[in-house]
């Protein structure tokens, strides 16, 4: 049982500070990989891929599903529920007073920081999440995964094409599954 309030409070704290929607709450995952025996950053790299292509918030796809790895159907309630009581609190108090600062200075100084340090936090997840998906772990250290690489080297250069740049989320993912078994076997 003090798992499943764990599990809760540590989401409760992801919804409260994780400022800029789904990818924000990445920092924080990557944080409870350090920090508790949910999932490995492994498990969270796919996490991400299958939030990523569900329908439905990003951040609560990704809560939901860590809370299903960790205690079940009821943790993936329990993380969801927690993720999202603070956004529902805070949306409650700005809209009831937003009139009153929303052009206050110390209101707007808080935003000018905190937006860059949710891009650096973004950012770095980012960098940590290529390092788990183009690199392989071995009795050596990191070795390159050549064909993981190539992979996202060749899907980046099409997304930069005027006629393959409007495509729909889900075909660049059906694309890249159907190399992915293509090449993997």
């Amino acid at each position: 049982m003090s798992r499943v309030f764990d599990l809760f409070f540590s989401f409760f704290k992801i919804g409260l500070f994780a400022v800029g929607g789904g990818p924000a709450t990445i920092p924080y995952l990557m944080d409870l990989t350090r920090t508790k025996d949910w999932f490995t950053m492994e498990e969270l790299t796919n996490m991400i891929a299958i939030s990523e292509s569900t329908p439905g918030p990003v951040g609560l796809n990704m809560a939901t599903y860590a809370g299903v790895t960790t205690c079940g159907v009821w943790g993936g309630l329990i993380a969801s529920v927690g993720l999202v009581i603070p956004s529902i609190v805070v949306i409650i108090l700005i809209a009831r007073f937003l009139q009153n600062f929303s052009e206050n200075r110390y209101v707007k100084a808080a935003f000018f920081g905190i937006r860059p340090a949710v891009t650096a936090l973004i950012a770095t997840a980012v960098f940590h999440l290529c390092k788990v998906s183009l690199f392989i772990q071995t009795d050596a250290g990191m070795a390159p995964a050549y064909k993981t690489m190539v992979l996202a080297i060749v899907v980046f250069f099409l997304m930069r094409v005027k006629k393959l740049k409007n495509l729909h989320p889900a075909a660049w993912l059906l694309f890249a599954a159907v190399v992915g078994v293509v090449f993997r076997f």
